[in-house]
């Protein structure tokens, strides 16, 4: 294992009724909240109500309509209304998007320039105001780590930033507040923890511990998203889904490893252009990546993951349990709902070299677990057809 630091400070406030908890968590940090959210659900399953009523002694403004892979316009004017209104921190109610765009409102309000500064050069983001949150998905691990991705319209960009000074201060991780959660985005929430949980495992550095992590959490997932998908109002299976989420991208099971990622920074690419969304993007993109990168090289991982994740029995040919594995994430991904090919979203590949370019670049794909350049970006979208 290499060297590694692991500090994570968020206050998990996990289970039922747990929102009961946030005043006497927030008044810690002022009375002038900035109250994010997306399109309006919580104020159809009566979250946004119960919240209000919650935090009556604190001054609460609002910015709602955060879209899905959200955008630099959402982060530059709740960014205003933070230094107009003197915000001292921001609650953010509802999944990855919403979280991510806190965080960059959050950064943006104490940077003098524009927003996307912040986005190009991480060394502009010296100060942030704290970001709370209440999760209303599994999906992105946004809960509890330090980053932040975004969208750019106007340049065709999507990109990360990141920062201990982005992480949460509170996280409210109830599973009731997802039971309403379509079918659709629960199915594309699973994909999104297990690729978070594959981009982690599959790594050149040797590291039992947060490998059997890794492993566990994939089983989880496996096991939880059909029941979940099956009884929505399973709180079991929505409540281990919720903590796989938070565990996927916590840290805990890149520790000592290289994090040396692969699909995510491809999809990006894909959900910057095409506004899919990112974690049926990844079920499609998963699956041919591990074929593509299937070699002398990787198969013995490949045969840990069928054998320890998937439950298949060790053999002799290595390849045909690598490839079972293989076969099973991808039809795990169909079981459940998702596509598994690019057409599916009229997806076709006159951009394709672009993306590769943009990929290859953002995502420094020359240090990935297994090094791809331009063209092998290319064969895999190709694939993904």
């Amino acid at each position: 294992m290499k060297n590694f630091e692991f500090c994570v400070t968020t206050d998990i406030l996990f289970g039922a009724g747990q929102e009961s908890q946030l005043p006497e968590k927030l008044k810690a940090y002022g009375r002038k909240i900035l109250l994010t959210y997306g399109g309006g659900s919580i104020k159809k399953t009566g979250l946004y109500d119960r919240l209000k009523a919650l935090l009556n002694d604190f001054e609460i403004f609002e910015l709602g309509g955060i879209a899905p892979n959200p955008k630099i316009e959402s982060v530059r004017e709740g960014a205003a209304i933070c230094k107009k209104e003197g915000i001292d921190m921001i609650l953010a109610v509802g999944g990855g998007s919403t979280i991510d765009c806190s965080k960059a409102i959050a950064a943006a309000a104490c940077h003098d320039g524009d927003a996307w500064d912040l986005l190009l050069d991480m060394n502009n983001l010296t100060r942030a105001l704290p970001v709370a949150v209440v999760l209303t998905i599994a999906a992105t691990g946004s809960e509890m780590d330090a980053v932040a991705v975004i969208s750019n319209d106007e340049t065709g960009e999507k990109l990360p930033f990141f920062s201990p000074l982005l992480l949460p201060k509170v996280a409210v991780l109830n599973p009731e507040n997802t039971y309403t959660v379509p079918p659709f985005q629960t199915a594309s929430g699973a994909a999104d923890i297990m690729s978070h949980v594959i981009e982690n495992y599959f790594d050149r550095e040797p590291a039992l511990v947060p490998d059997a992590i890794n492993e566990g959490l994939l089983r989880t997932v496996i096991a939880c998203a059909p029941l979940a998908l099956e009884q929505p109002s399973n709180y079991e299976a929505r409540a281990q889904l919720m903590w796989a989420s938070t565990l996927a991208l916590n840290g805990l099971g890149s520790a000592g490893k290289n994090f040396a990622w692969s699909c995510h920074y491809i999809e990006h690419e894909l959900s910057a252009l095409y506004d899919i969304t990112h974690g049926a993007g990844l079920a499609v993109l998963t699956p041919k990546w591990m074929r593509y990168i299937l070699s002398d090289d990787t198969v013995d991982k490949f045969c840990d993951y069928a054998a320890n994740v998937w439950g298949f029995r060790r053999e002799e040919d290595k390849y045909a349990l690598a490839n079972r594995g293989i076969d099973a994430t991808e039809a795990f991904f169909k079981s459940i709902g998702l596509p598994s090919t690019l057409t599916e979203f009229g997806i076709d590949d006159a951009m394709f070299e672009t993306m590769a370019e943009k990929a290859v670049r953002i995502g420094s794909l020359s240090n990935a677990y297994v090094p791809l350049d331009e063209r092998d970006v290319v064969r895999i979208l190709r694939m993904s057809l």
